[in-house]
């Protein structure tokens, strides 16, 4: 897309279609927006709101959630926040884990779990469908065709309109494509951390959305010196802004979706989308990460 001076930050990232929607590159994670350790309360809950609304006003229109955020307590703060929602936006949320406490993630990925969750989703969020379901786990106790199986399931019944995947390998993503379309993968990816390379490869090959969790996770790169603070520095930004703009050049298919409680934070993480970063400069990021 052309980016002209009055584009709004998240829609400097350009564009990606997102099954039958269009979505822009640069969203935002609500994961951040509970309590410490993923639990509970934020410690503003009007913040909270604040920084949610903030990122729709800044061009954001694909925001990721979960019922395990909070629990139930992310999903909470965006319908208060947006409902009704503004047309366009994509609010995409994942099943799969309960939380017995702060920290603490356990997979549960029956069939029942994930009706039973999924239902729950859209009360919370206030929907008669949920544009973007994710499976957020694979679970080692249940057949992954089975978790897959119920979201089709969910899907035939016109509660889920698509489906993604999140925490898999090549194979597990292509026995769920044996059974419904995926539309997005979710794996954990950033500057630092690509060991999920092969997936992303797969996915842009397919025109799979590949959602990078923990994008931000940068280590000492981001220190005085360190490649992401020089490269910074050149295109003045911060590290942060440039780990971002980084995955936005990785792959046409990257959907970074950086999370923060801050209303601050999340201004400044979206204006990672108008950092264009040079080839070398890529490349030196890239081999400095290792």
């Amino acid at each position: 897309m052309t980016e002209t001076r009055d584009t709004k930050p998240a829609q400097a990232a350009g564009t990606f279609r997102l099954g039958d929607a269009t979505v822009y590159r640069l969203g935002f994670g609500a994961m951040r927006i509970t309590g410490k350790g993923i639990w509970g309360e934020p410690p503003d809950r009007e913040e909270a709101r604040r920084v949610v609304r903030r990122a729709v006003e800044l061009g954001v229109n694909l925001i990721d959630t979960a019922d395990s955020y909070g629990p139930e307590v992310s999903e909470e703060i965006l319908a208060e926040a947006l409902h009704p929602y503004p047309e366009g936006l994509v609010i995409a949320t994942k099943g799969g884990f309960l939380r017995p406490g702060p920290g603490n993630w356990v997979p549960d990925c029956s069939p029942e779990h994930l009706r039973e969750a999924c239902d729950s989703s859209l009360r919370r969020l206030r929907l008669e469908q949920i544009a973007l379901y994710q499976l957020h786990t694979v679970d080692s106790k249940v057949p992954y065709e089975e978790s897959i199986g119920a979201l089709k399931e969910l899907q035939d019944e016109g509660k889920i309109r698509h489906i993604g995947v999140s925490n898999v390998n090549v194979d597990q993503l292509h026995t769920a494509q044996e059974i419904v379309e995926v539309v997005s993968v979710q794996n954990r990816y950033n500057v630092t951390d690509r060991r999920a390379e092969d997936v992303l490869d797969d996915c842009e090959r397919q025109g799979i959305g590949f959602i990078p969790w923990w994008p931000l996770a940068v280590g000492e790169l981001a220190r005085p010196g360190g490649a992401l603070d020089e490269v910074a520095r050149e295109v003045g930004g911060t590290p942060s802004q440039v780990a971002i703009a980084w995955l936005l050049r990785r792959s046409p298919v990257m959907l970074p979706i950086p999370g923060t409680g801050s209303v601050q934070h999340l201004e400044e993480n979206l204006e990672a989308a108008r950092i264009e970063l040079s080839e070398p400069q890529f490349d030196r990021i890239a081999e400095a990460a290792g």
